[in-house]
């Protein structure tokens, strides 16, 4: 099994103590999103190797070395200021923590996500252009990859529009990104891809990669897995992975987020959280069904 810690949350950035406590315990609850009264247990013994997804990995970096399994960093990394990303850490104390991480597992299993990529007056081609290259200049020797996307119309992105002020991208958008970052990556040492976009730029020398890849998944566990179904509408051919993390609880409000649709849950849901609790949010329940996953 592989642990996604998180796509729903930044349980990294806010929870890393319950996750650590987690740990030690042995096993983790995850109430099922569609089904609250079902409850997964995934015990630690099952679990082959951990994918951290954060913007902020500052927290955990010193719990690191206490952690006795195969670990694997996609810590996103955008130019935006707190207009867009009000409680994101400043980009220069998370580059220094990627730095750190990567001395201890290896810039191997280091990715970079430069993730969504929006154009907007303040936030324009010419912008985009400049921080990707000092980004992969700063990291250099730090990372060997860099994952783009592109910005996608949730729900919480139509309710802050009018702070995005999002423009439609043009075919000269996307040739002068796919020239210039591939440029930049290359200079630095690194591989550029996108993520399950419908827009690869691979023409312009982008890879064609998965995000978690059977291959480096199977080079860290020596398993197989099977594909991650949760993302069969896309077409992703990345390994299957369990996720940890509950929706509307990350507490660094992007206007482009896709797991937060409402901050005053996400202030609720906080208030519920217990770090010695089994579960993220809240605790279990006479009426909960627990069933141990194994896969």
């Amino acid at each position: 099994m592989i642990l996604n810690v998180s796509g729903r949350t930044d349980i990294v950035a806010f929870y890393t103590p319950w996750f650590i406590n987690r740990y030690k315990e042995g096993f983790i609850d995850v109430r099922n999103p569609f089904n609250p009264n079902l409850v997964s247990r995934i015990n630690f013994s099952d679990v082959d190797l951990i994918l951290f997804c954060t913007k902020n990995p500052i927290p955990i970096i010193d719990y690191l070395k206490y952690l006795k399994k195969p670990i694997i960093f996609q810590i996103t990394i955008t130019p935006y200021k707190n207009d867009i990303e009000p409680n994101v850490p400043s980009k220069k104390e998370v580059i220094n923590a990627v730095k750190k991480i990567s001395e201890i597992i290896g810039s191997d299993n280091v990715y970079i996500r430069y993730d969504p990529i929006f154009l907007s007056d303040k936030y324009n081609l010419s912008y985009h252009i400049k921080a990707f290259k000092r980004l992969t200049t700063l990291l250099k020797g730090s990372t060997k990859h860099i994952i783009v996307s592109f910005l996608d119309i949730y729900k919480n992105v139509l309710k802050n529009k009018n702070v995005l002020n999002y423009q439609e991208f043009t075919e000269l958008d996307y040739r002068e990104i796919g020239l210039n970052f591939s440029k930049f990556a290359r200079e630095n040492d690194m591989s550029v891809q996108t993520c399950f976009e419908e827009v690869n730029l691979c023409e312009y020398g982008f890879i064609k990669e998965d995000c978690l890849s059977h291959t480096l998944a199977f080079k860290l566990t020596g398993k197989t897995y099977k594909n991650w179904t949760a993302r069969k509408e896309k077409k992703c051919s990345c390994v299957s992975m369990v996720d940890i993390g509950v929706y509307n609880t990350c507490k660094h409000f992007c206007k482009y987020c896709y797991a937060n649709f409402d901050e005053k849950m996400v202030l609720k849901n906080n208030q519920e959280h217990d770090p010695h609790s089994s579960l993220l949010i809240g605790h279990l329940k006479d009426s909960d069904i627990i069933k141990v996953r194994y896969k």
